[in-house]
């Protein structure tokens, strides 16, 4: 069932939705070439315990996956596109790109946010993938509004990516946040307009388109957390929760990214 939160709820959500977006701007800063994804995670985790709340993604369990993941972040790399494992053996490179993936508990109430971000110089074609991808969570976000219909924003991101060649990552979607990580409904990155659940105030929705630089066929690695592309092409990452409102949405995960 989708909950319509309360203002005494968003108090809580945008607390976490801040923390979230603290850690994600101070990754920004610490992702270079020789970091690894383990310290990368640990610095994550010291500041969200630092502020009060919980790494939402460490210890989270998925039915058929026998272990929790262990991670306070998402950390994966090139053609990696959600769900990868921090370890301090994986040393990020000059020219890889990197999705970070953060969540966070606050008093009962969560925030999910992503970046992928460069490491160092990258290549032209990488580039445009972030480019495109940020693009086109921007223009989701810009129909989260009441009134309009999922479809519109599962439309804005199909239809931004699609001149530009990229595939879509049609198995995995956004979702509804609130007093849990993953609520209803989902956020498919493909629509048509005027089509699914009609958007209300009240709502809270993570956004989160998932591109390919290549074809869309995905697998799971042998970890059972890990997404990756199945031809081996880059894949970006980004997400943001909002506030759905009468007029422009409230974001709750209020990173910034260059």
């Amino acid at each position: 069932m989708i909950t319509l939160k309360k203002e005494a709820e968003l108090v809580y959500m945008r607390k976490a939705g801040k923390i979230v977006a603290d850690v994600l701007d101070m990754i920004g800063g610490i992702v270079r070439p020789g970091v690894t994804t383990g310290e990368i995670d640990r610095a994550a985790e010291d500041l969200i315990r630092k502020a009060g709340a919980t790494p939402a993604f460490k210890g989270y369990r998925v039915p058929g996956i026998p272990s929790p993941f262990p991670g306070a972040v998402c950390a994966s790399i090139n053609r990696e596109i959600v769900h990868g494992i921090p370890s301090s053996d994986r040393c990020l490179e000059e020219g890889d790109i990197i999705s970070i993936d953060v969540g966070t508990c606050y008093s009962g109430y969560y925030g999910d946010a992503a970046c992928t971000y460069p490491v160092g110089r990258v290549n032209a074609v990488r580039r445009k993938l972030l480019d495109v991808t940020l693009g086109s969570l921007e223009q989701a976000v810009s129909v989260a509004k009441a009134g309009n219909t999922l479809g519109d924003i599962g439309y804005a991101v199909e239809s931004f990516i699609a001149p530009h060649g990229f595939g879509l990552v049609r198995d995995y979607s956004g979702h509804g946040i609130g007093a849990h990580l993953h609520e209803p409904p989902q956020i498919p990155n493909y629509g048509r307009p005027g089509r699914g659940i009609t958007l209300k105030a009240g709502m809270t929705l993570a956004i989160e388109p998932m591109v390919m630089a290549g074809a869309e066929e995905v697998e799971v690695g042998r970890d059972q957390w890990v997404v990756m592309t199945v031809d081996g092409s880059d894949a970006a990452h980004f997400e943001k929760s909002v506030l759905i409102r009468d007029g422009e949405p409230e974001i709750l995960t209020p990173w910034t990214w260059a």
